[in-house]
């Protein structure tokens, strides 16, 4: 038990922010988009959870 006290570590134990979440997460998102042509299925999948919301 007197070893996890000793415990370093380089990186800080909290979460990342979302923001950079996303941020590492878009370019990834858009080349698939680009590349298999998902964008019409984007759309009605944003439309169908926007009515869903009832906006």
């Amino acid at each position: 038990m007197a070893f996890s006290a000793l415990r370093t570590s380089t990186q800080p134990s909290s979460r990342r922010h979302p923001l950079v979440a996303t941020a590492m997460v878009l370019p990834l998102a858009a080349l698939l988009v680009v590349v298999f042509g998902g964008w019409e299925a984007v759309v009605t999948q944003a439309s169908s959870v926007g009515v869903m919301l009832g906006r």
